[in-house]
């Protein structure tokens, strides 16, 4: 969990998040709209749909939006999302896995092709990296949620499988399987969680350095800023040295 908590840090401390809500909303809206289509369009109903709406009102969305998000699923002119995964590899090496919800396969897939390229790397062929990456549930929590020993407890008796906890919150991992009753577990004692969402744990991480550290930052924020995109992971690890330099 290094890889992905320190790629984590790197992101909260630049400030990815200061003036993009309008694009974080559309996204969120994305994933509602896509889980609603998956069964009732109701979150007590739809396990799915209810992960996607804890996220959303985590992030402080609107319940106005949120609500526009759910009826848009059933309208007769709505989008039609698809689930795309793409893999590739990064500077320096660095395994990297795209997830996108896009209404244009052909479109999503040369910008996804043509950022990897411009950044040093390369587009691979599905499966060419996710071997190399767990496949869990993560779940977040604020700092005052409890105790670290606290949230270990509840986390334990939830059956997760690992916790980690420092002064930026909880972060509790489980099988993929697993994400919805392990979360609805926490909620009962913990409270809601901050984020409920799967995630690609990388299985080892390769550490750079500071140039290609800014690279691949460079490769992802870029991904990132595309519509389609809704989360992207590497493998890449930086020193305590490293995370200073690039967080100031």
């Amino acid at each position: 969990m290094a890889g992905h908590s320190q790629f984590k840090n790197i992101m909260h401390r630049k400030g990815k998040q200061d003036g993009i809500r309008s694009k974080m909303f559309s996204k969120l809206a994305r994933e509602i709209t896509v889980a609603a289509k998956t069964g009732l369009p109701d979150p007590n109903m739809n396990a799915a749909l209810r992960l996607a709406v804890q996220n959303a009102k985590a992030q402080s969305m609107p319940k106005d939006n949120i609500d526009r998000a759910i009826k848009k699923a059933s309208g007769a002119d709505g989008e039609n999302y698809e689930y795309i995964r793409y893999e590739g590899y990064g500077p320096g090496g660095t395994a990297v896995i795209v997830e996108a919800l896009t209404d244009n396969r052909n479109r999503t897939a040369s910008v996804v092709r043509s950022t990897f390229a411009k950044a040093g790397g390369a587009l691979g062929e599905t499966g060419s990296v996710s071997f190399s990456f767990d496949r869990l549930g993560e779940i977040t929590y604020k700092p005052g949620a409890g105790d670290a020993d606290k949230v270990m407890e509840a986390a334990i008796e939830a059956g997760a499988e690992d916790v980690a906890s420092d002064e930026n919150g909880h972060v509790i991992l489980c099988g993929f399987e697993d994400l919805g009753e392990v979360s609805k577990a926490l909620e009962a004692v913990l409270g809601e969680a901050e984020s409920v969402k799967s995630i690609w744990k990388p299985q080892n991480t390769i550490e750079v350095d500071e140039e290609r550290a800014q690279s691949i930052l460079r490769l992802i924020d870029t991904l990132e800023d595309d519509d389609d995109v809704q989360n992207v992971y590497s493998n890449f690890e930086v020193s305590e040295e490293v995370m200073a330099k690039l967080s100031a």
